[in-house]
């Protein structure tokens, strides 16, 4: 997400870096870049305007231009406007009942994907120690309630449900009072969505709404479908008004000029955001560290919370012992750390999130393919060539390329990579009991 303003606004504010002495007329030639920048990622008019003269303002101060580094100092004023677009200090965060259960009301057009979303908010507040109970109430999507029980499932959150409802008010009451006996701490509910906002779907949510009383009303928007996406939560708004978004599907938009226009046009906060198909690809929204992204600045946090998300414990366990010397590190551990990374999501998303990576590797030069090419070629190997590639000569080695149906060159580097792997990784053991906490 955000690849194309990130590769904008770096080529923009790192010619503001490399400067040691900047005047007002240059630092309106940058502003003209930026704005030319955020408006071909989509981000509202408007808002762009609003962000550009708080910038200004504050960057042809005196103290800035007079400054040892004022080109640091305006990097420093954009994150900080960047991160206010967002929104503002703890708005990102969940508001919770004072006595459970906290319900959380999604809404949305139909397709947007509220119904995972629900599962995967369900699955986040589960790895939160929070019990959590789903409520299907979208009656006149086929198989809506279908799904919502499939995902139920499969990140472990019971659901509730009627069969041969067919009044979802009756049926979120019904789940309401679930929750209470159950002691759940979160009532989500999945609500029907419609093609386009109509007053019957209104209608219908603001009953809901009023049976509920929910803590949170948010807001599940379709990244892909860029400004029509801020109109239709300024629709939404005005009769539900809103506590929040969720953006969907970010992963499938490289400009991300929705999610960044939402809260200027509406006062109100996006708090997470869709970052691919997967249970787990669910992100609480930190504005600063947003920002951070966007500017390419990285987001350690991100990436570990990734890692505690998905990694298998008992695996990193047995990871760590051999990079801290107490094991050998194998070709079989080297396929086993490959497989948990690629449980973290595109690799291209992890490295924006590894400060100064794309500087010294490229986002695009990264193919996914090559993972499953490095796998089938360790899967061609025998075990005992895996816990021993120093055993791996020339014969073996066209073996393996013949099985995996991939060059011999391809093999060797491989191998030449899994060495300097295997340092590296012995290099940064310091990290990785942070990965596991």
């Amino acid at each position: 997400m955000f690849e194309d303003l990130s590769r904008k606004l770096d080529g923009v504010l790192g010619r503001f870096r490399q400067r040691g002495l900047l005047t007002e007329p240059m630092v309106r030639e940058g502003l003209r870049e930026v704005r030319r920048a955020l408006l071909e990622a989509d981000v509202n008019f408007r808002v762009t305007r609003e962000f550009l003269n708080r910038v200004q303002e504050k960057a042809m101060g005196e103290r800035v231009l007079k400054s040892v580094s004022p080109g640091q100092q305006i990097v420093k004023i954009v994150h900080d406007e960047l991160a206010r677009l967002i929104g503002g200090e703890g708005e990102n965060l969940l508001q919770w009942s004072p006595a459970p259960p906290t319900v959380i009301m999604l809404v949305g057009l139909q397709g947007s994907g509220k119904t995972s979303t629900a599962a995967k908010l369900g699955k986040r507040l589960g790895r939160q120690r929070r019990s959590v109970l789903l409520a299907a109430c979208d009656l006149y999507r086929p198989a809506a309630v279908d799904q919502l029980r499939v995902l139920g499932d499969q990140v472990g959150v019971p659901v509730h449900h009627d069969d041969g409802a067919t009044d979802p008010v009756a049926v979120a009451a019904e789940a309401h009072r679930e929750a209470r006996r159950t002691k759940a701490d979160a009532l989500i509910v999945d609500t029907a969505g419609r093609l386009q906002i109509d007053e019957p779907l209104m209608d219908e949510l603001a009953r809901l709404k009023e049976v509920l009383k929910p803590r949170e009303i948010l807001l599940v928007a379709d990244a892909m479908t860029g400004q029509e996406a801020v109109r239709i939560a300024q629709g939404f708004d005005e009769v539900l008004d809103l506590t929040g978004f969720v953006m969907a599907k970010m992963d499938g938009d490289a400009r991300g000029g929705a999610a960044l226009s939402i809260h200027g046009v509406t006062g109100k906060p996006l708090k997470f955001v869709g970052t691919g198909e997967g249970m787990n690809a669910l992100e609480q929204v930190d504005p600063q560290r947003i920002a951070g992204r966007i500017l390419q600045k990285g987001d350690v946090v991100g990436l570990v919370e990734r890692a505690q998300a998905v990694v298998d414990a008992s695996e990193a366990e047995s990871l760590q012992e051999k990079v801290l010397g107490r094991g050998r590190f194998t070709l079989e551990d080297f396929l086993i750390a490959m497989r948990q990374v690629q449980k973290m999501g595109p690799l291209d998303q992890l490295m924006r999130m590894i400060p100064g990576a794309h500087r010294t590797m490229p986002v695009g030069d990264i193919d996914p393919k090559k993972m499953r090419h490095i796998e089938a070629i360790i899967l061609s190997m025998t075990p005992e060539e895996r816990r021993r590639p120093e055993i791996l000569n020339g014969s073996r080695r066209k073996r393996i390329a013949r099985g995996s149906g991939r060059p011999v060159s391809e093999v060797n580097r491989l191998m030449k990579r899994f060495a300097e792997m295997e340092d590296m990784l012995k290099s940064m053991k310091g990290l990785m009991p942070r990965i596991q906490t």
